[in-house]
């Protein structure tokens, strides 16, 4: 008798592992034996409450706060494991959309793409030029924006700007920190949409810090919740509106959250 040929999932790929990350600030623990993975070329959401440590957990994984304890791999690499030399070649396969965009003031649009590339590119000043507003047009911003200062950008031009410096030096993955606040309901739905676009455009991985239910909804492939100083659940939408936490169930099924159940 012959027995019914078991379907096996490949393996995804994991592009960024935390492995028992803990995080904290003098006796305040913040995030403790943390564990998640990103998976080439999705969009992952990672959400939580005020507080908790989402932000946190994006800068400890960049490296900007330190770890107390646990292991960030990125392409494979233990990131405590590198080198100088070598953790800067890691560094230069991903970019970084901070929270308001931090853009530097004193810079023009076309200057702040261009930073990354004058500090790890050789290249002539027409050829960063010609990339720089390569960029903007990708992120949908017209030629004019290169040389205005960001004091004169709108908040959604700021988000785009800052978008287009963190593809400066074609990331692999891009780490987006709260990518929609402070935009208008449609500013929002236009950004989610430019990233599902360079996502599937560019082959980028994409790691969102969020609270937005509608880029939770409509851009992500997966979402991760973060809660009691570690990832709860992750999953898709639909296996977090099942599952029992208080907390989860009133984010996802509050009132503000109906329209998601229909």
């Amino acid at each position: 008798m012959n027995t019914p040929a078991q379907t096996v999932e490949p393996a995804r790929d994991v592009i960024l592992s935390a492995s028992n990350v803990t995080v904290g600030f003098d006796r305040k623990v913040i995030l403790e034996n943390l564990d998640l993975e990103v998976y080439r070329g999705e969009i992952l959401g990672f959400v939580g409450g005020s507080g908790t440590g989402k932000s946190v957990l994006m800068r400890a994984i960049l490296g900007l706060i330190p770890k107390r304890g646990g292991t960030v791999s990125v392409f494979g690499f233990d990131l405590d494991r590198l080198s100088d030399s070598e953790r800067s070649l890691v560094e230069q396969r991903w970019g970084v959309l901070f929270q308001h965009g931090a853009l530097f003031s004193s810079l023009t649009v076309l200057q702040n793409i261009q930073v990354a590339m004058r500090e790890y590119l050789d290249l002539s000043e027409s050829l960063m030029n010609d990339l720089a507003l390569l960029k903007l047009s990708l992120v949908g911003l017209p030629r004019d924006a290169a040389t205005k200062f960001p004091s004169e950008l709108s908040g959604g031009m700021i988000k785009r700007a800052a978008l287009a410096r963190a593809l400066a030096l074609d990331p692999e993955i891009v780490f987006l920190d709260e990518p929609t606040s402070g935009l208008d309901p449609i500013g929002a739905a236009a950004f989610d949409n430019l990233i599902m676009k360079l996502r599937d455009t560019l082959g980028l991985t994409v790691y969102m810090v969020t609270h937005d239910l509608d880029s939770l909804h409509k851009a992500c492939d997966r979402i991760a919740v973060l809660a009691d100083r570690k990832v709860l659940v992750e999953g898709p939408l639909e296996k977090l509106l099942d599952y029992p936490h208080p907390w989860v169930q009133d984010y996802f099924r509050g009132e503000r959250s109906i329209r998601l159940n229909a």
